[in-house]
């Protein structure tokens, strides 16, 4: 296929000179077929028939101009470069903190904590069923103790904070915010942001605790919180990029990420928050995977969609209300085990297309990431990169460099096209929430990630090192959790437990029911919890006994 037309326009193409080339590449031999890991198909030339230039500014504009295809700020790096981010955490809180200061003095200019599995599901280390898993794919915080450890000698008023976790995100909050003050530091003060993106857990993840209804509730609650007491803070992350690593396109990752954020938007309202005080602070979460131009396309798109449903749909009138400011990860689910040193130059591809999409934030995965936790060295290469995509790549001295590009035009265009697709679709499903119920969304997932692992296995698609260029597998030295630390947070959070006012906390366990069962904002209990000592895991079993447990059907 020579051309993938998107309009009929003539935008003065000298038609013998096109007829002259068409001929030629009949006599051609050449792959007749291309098609993008979205599954639409690629043109083999571009050229102005593609690019309407009369709606340049219907379409493109300028930076920190609506529609904010090119960019929310006005001189976006040339201004102020993304937030370097490296996802951090491991074993206990003590290590942990040592890893954050070494990335900080090497250049990290934002920290992201990843939590291990029992935190992320709200359980105690103490507790039977987290043993086996206590630091092994993050960092292990059970208390308020926890907490002021994991930060000791960074001062949280002098730097941005990205947590991931999703449904004790509030509760973790919390211990973030006292911990910031036991430091002296206000509310008020604050930047960064908590991931707090339940919808993509029921989505993807499946790391949920709670059913829908409640689980959303605690996410309003928090945004109630953040209005009136943290104008600098985003309480939400809302995250494509695990949607993504569960096996998505991007064009699937964009409309159910998208849809997400109506999602909270429309309960924000039902709450009675002013639309203008809060979106401002809505921040997402996208992957970098290895298709080049597709994921430059879909992050230009992204901006553009949103700002017209915060326009249109939503009637927003604040400037700030209509951006989209987003965080990238590169793709954790595209590095492989083989050949691990690869990874390095897949996850440059990544990051610069992050770079080129217009990123606010930027994590860079390291090399050893298929096998293990990062290695020191491997996270030092991972920062390393973007310091060069930074300061010697000079894709930073303009902005939107590939704006104007005849392909990435179109290809903007498509993937919009693609996910408006979605994104009616889900409207007509009556909501993410509906479509989530019915499995509509898990299944569109899932069968992209068959189509995909599929084309792998019969050589449709090539994964250098995988299904092409296969060499005898590489050793990698490799992070390893010393069983000896999961036995050490486990004593540290008895001893923590038993020097308490028993009382006191069994005091505050019951007013956390009572409030929950009233229907108040929980963020205020919360922080008054974790000040009096009550765990992470006490707060979830209280709120247990008012919203129960979810199970997801099966059979979808």
């Amino acid at each position: 296929m020579l051309y993938v037309m998107a309009s009929n326009l003539d935008n003065n193409i000298n038609k013998s000179n096109k007829k002259k080339w068409e001929e030629e590449v009949s006599k051609t031999q050449y792959k007749k077929v291309a098609k993008n890991l979205s599954n639409i198909e690629i043109g083999l030339l571009y050229t102005p028939e593609h690019f309407d230039s009369s709606k340049y500014d219907e379409k493109l504009g300028y930076p920190g101009q609506y529609p904010f295809t090119r960019g929310i700020h006005p001189t976006m790096y040339r201004g102020r470069v993304w937030t370097l981010r490296q996802f951090s955490g491991f074993a206990t809180a003590e290590e942990s903190n040592q890893r954050l200061k070494y990335l900080l003095s090497e250049g990290e200019t934002g920290l992201s904590i990843a939590f291990d599995t029992p935190t992320l599901y709200g359980i105690d280390a103490d507790n039977e069923e987290s043993y086996g898993e206590i630091g092994k794919c993050g960092v292990s915080i059970s208390s308020i103790e926890d907490m002021h450890t994991l930060f000791d000698g960074i001062p949280l008023g002098e730097v941005s904070t990205s947590m991931t976790i999703n449904s004790p995100a509030a509760i973790i909050w919390a211990m973030y915010i006292a911990t910031a003050e036991h430091q002296g530091f206000a509310p008020n003060l604050l930047r960064g942001t908590i991931q707090n993106d339940i919808l993509k857990e029921y989505i993807a993840q499946k790391e949920f605790i709670f059913p829908p209804g409640p689980s959303l509730k605690l996410v309003i609650d928090t945004f109630e919180y953040s209005v009136k007491n943290t104008p600098l803070w985003n309480p939400i992350s809302i995250s494509g990029y695990h949607i993504r690593e569960a096996g998505s396109t991007a064009v699937q990752e964009l409309a159910f990420t998208l849809y997400d954020g109506i999602t909270y938007v429309e309960e924000s309202i039902k709450r009675g928050i002013d639309i203008d005080l809060l979106a401002p602070r809505l921040s997402f979460f996208f992957n970098a995977h290895n298709d080049f131009f597709e994921e430059i396309a879909k992050y230009r798109a992204a901006r553009r969609i949103w700002a017209k449903v915060m326009k249109d749909r939503f009637k927003a009138k604040n400037q700030r209300s209509l951006w989209l400011r987003f965080h990238t990860q590169t793709a954790g689910c595209s590095a492989t085990a083989t050949q691990p040193e690869i990874n390095i130059i897949r996850t440059t591809i990544q990051a610069l297309a992050a770079v080129l999409g217009g990123t606010q934030s930027l994590h860079t995965n390291s090399y050893d990431e298929a096998l293990a936790l990062p290695s020191e060295k491997a996270v030092k290469i991972a920062v390393r990169t973007q310091q060069i995509i930074e300061h010697e790549s000079g894709v930073t001295n303009t902005i939107d460099p590939l704006g104007g590009s005849y392909y990435v035009e179109w290809l903007t265009d498509k993937v919009e096209e693609e996910a408006m697709k979605y994104i009616d679709k889900l409207d007509e499903l009556g909501g993410m929430v509906k479509a989530i119920e019915r499995g509509y969304v898990q299944r569109e997932i899932s069968e992209a990630s068959y189509r995909y692992q599929r084309e792998i296995e019969e050589n449709e698609r090539i994964v250098v090192g995988v299904n092409k260029y296969v060499e005898k597998a590489i050793d990698a030295p490799i992070l390893v959790i010393d069983e000896e630390k999961q036995k050490k947070a486990v004593n540290k959070l008895k001893a923590f437990k038993e020097k308490r006012n028993q009382k006191e906390v069994e005091e505050y366990i019951n007013k956390i029911v009572k409030s929950a069962e009233k229907g108040d904002n929980m963020m205020y209990i919360f922080l008054d919890a974790v000040k009096h000592n009550v765990t992470l895991g006490e707060i979830i079993n209280a709120l247990t006994q008012v919203y129960g447990r979810y199970r997801e059907q099966t059979g979808i």
